[in-house]
């Protein structure tokens, strides 16, 4: 039997996403209430401008005081969708203090204060969920979060920033450089006016905090990802990758250590061979694969940004959470028992694509070779090209087996040191091997 009093709904924030919530509450209304049990209500929507025509919403439902709206008492679920630090976090906290469950799409918020937020929603009773936080439409959190509750989830590999993936893609299919395929991402919308998130890895960053903490079952910080933009990788990277048969992606990589005592979180662009399944994700799309003990390899693919999408993730957690309201019954919350340290950078093992502006003359290689085998990273291809230019330099290029990304600084150091090291031209980690 249909629960006959519905379930009120505050909607923090109506920009592209807030506005496509509720559309989709509004047009699929019957549909939602089959589904949870119990019509579903929009009682308020919080705004910074008032005076903005929004189609489809009551002008009575709109507010600019959001504390009022979620300290009302007769709210049973707030939406955040307004973005960043404060006054998001005291919003979702005032919420939970006042019966509400809370849905989020704040990736910022809950990298760097989501074990807050569960510890105030565990001791009210209440559902924090965020699945539109991470890779948009993509169902990711929740399968890590459910379906493989019972698996141990080893490393999660993923391209979660449509962004650079789009600037990144257009690079390799075309031969564009970064600004070009940044201009024009920029005009078709996929950029933003000040592009810093995306393109330095913040972004991406936060999401890795919060897909490394729940794979790991341990609390991930923001802070404790290591994190490195793409904006020196060039079309000459390209090239370079073609050669050995990869492309070039930035990817969120969160490993659980060979002896499983630690884990790692990085943010970084980095050569993956062309048969890897990420490989061929192009575009603005973005693709996580996930590595798990008895689930083996698997892939989540699809859209990670844009209205509808990143709306579809939040009306799938809204149901779920309004299911657990009519059910008496709370969803899964902070699940940090492991509390496994995280490991620093320096600690990470990989392998290293190095491109070095030599002296074209006999003995270079030989002292090349001889800092690497002297900080202990073994080599496993070296290609040297003497260039027409007549200018008396080569390129050099050394390709690692694995290493700590401690050992190749000490190598780069030395080499540095090397009078007939003309420079350093770009260093790039080779990953899904």
């Amino acid at each position: 039997m249909m629960r006959t009093r519905p379930l009120k709904v505050a909607l923090l924030g109506c920009g592209v996403v807030g506005s496509e919530v509720a559309r989709i509450m509004t047009t699929h209304a019957d549909d939602l209430a089959a589904r949870i049990g119990a019509p579903v209500e929009l009682a308020g929507v919080a705004v910074r401008r008032p005076s903005r025509v929004r189609e489809g919403i009551d002008p009575e439902l709109v507010t600019t005081d959001a504390t009022a709206l979620v300290k009302r008492g007769d709210i049973d679920v707030v939406v955040e969708v307004i973005g960043g630090i404060e006054p998001a976090r005291t919003l979702i906290t005032t919420a939970f203090e006042h019966g509400a469950s809370v849905v989020s799409a704040n990736k910022a918020l809950l990298a760097q204060d989501g074990a807050a937020l569960h510890a105030v929603a565990e001791e009210q009773g209440r559902d924090l969920y965020y699945e539109a936080a991470v890779a948009g439409a993509i169902p990711l959190i929740r399968p890590l979060r459910e379906s493989l509750a019972g698996d141990k989830v080893n490393r999660v590999l993923g391209i979660v920033n449509g962004t650079t993936n789009f600037i990144l893609d257009k690079m390799d299919s075309t031969g564009a450089g970064y600004q070009e395929a940044l201009d024009e991402a920029t005009a078709l919308g996929y950029a933003e006016a000040d592009p810093t998130a995306d393109v330095e890895g913040f972004d991406a960053a936060a999401k890795a905090a919060i897909l490394a903490g729940i794979a790991f079952h341990t609390r991930v910080r923001l802070d404790d990802v290591y994190r490195e933009g793409m904006t020196e990788v060039t079309a000459a990277d390209f090239v370079s990758a073609r050669r050995m048969g990869c492309t070039i992606k930035l990817l969120a990589i969160c490993e659980r250590a060979a002896d499983g005592a630690s884990v790692t979180a990085r943010v970084h662009p980095a050569m993956i061979p062309l048969d890897h399944p990420l490989a061929s994700v192009r575009g603005a799309y973005n693709a996580v694969f996930v590595e798990a003990e008895a689930a083996g390899q698997l892939m989540f693919y699809g859209p990670g940004a844009g209205g509808s999408p990143t709306a579809s993730a939040v009306l799938g957690d809204l149901v779920a959470v309004c299911r657990n309201l009519v059910g008496g019954a709370t969803g899964p919350g902070d699940s940090a028992y492991a509390q496994l340290p995280v490991s620093p950078m320096g600690e990470v093992v990989t392998r290293y694509h190095i491109s070095l502006d030599v002296a074209d003359k006999p003995g270079v290689l030989a002292q090349v070779a001889t800092v690497f085998a002297e900080h202990g990273v073994s080599i496993d291809t070296v290609r040297q090209q003497g260039r027409q230019d007549g200018n008396g330099e080569a390129s050099l290029v050394v390709v690692t087996h694995r290493a700590s990304d401690a050992s190749l600084s000490g190598v780069v150091e030395a080499l540095r040191g090397l009078d007939t090291v003309r420079g350093v031209a770009s260093i790039m980690r080779v990953e899904g091997e």
